[in-house]
């Protein structure tokens, strides 16, 4: 898990570079880990970049349990509360991500923008 996060912080920061350098705008990057289990590696390393980036505004990472998923675990990596996903909701996780983006796209960059609640699972 840290190391898969790591490498997703990789990728976001590469991509972030591509569009800075062609002169693309960009909104703040989004990921999402979803997870059934818990940490088989190192995570305090991932933690600290997530709360680095968290801070300065270079990414909003979201930990999505599943049954089975380590909830106290996913706590100590993720900034914000991570949400356990009811039963196997994923197409209402994915309308909702895909709403939340929707909204976060008519903004204004740097506009604070209140999500709709994740109906979808329970924090």
């Amino acid at each position: 898990m840290g190391s898969g996060i790591l490498k997703a912080l990789e990728l976001v920061q590469e991509r972030k570079k591509s569009y800075r350098d062609n002169g693309i705008t960009y909104y703040r990057p989004w990921i999402f880990m979803i997870t059934d289990g818990a940490p088989t590696d190192s995570v305090e390393q991932a933690a600290r970049r997530i709360k680095e980036d968290e801070t300065s505004k270079r990414i909003a990472f979201f930990a999505v349990g599943v049954e089975g998923a380590d909830m106290q675990a996913l706590k100590g990596i993720a900034v914000r509360a991570p949400v356990h996903l009811i039963g196997l909701n994923f197409g209402e996780m994915f309308v909702w991500l895909s709403a939340s983006m929707q909204k976060i796209s008519q903004s204004q960059l740097d506009e604070q923008v209140a999500l709709p609640p994740p109906g979808w699972g329970t924090v």
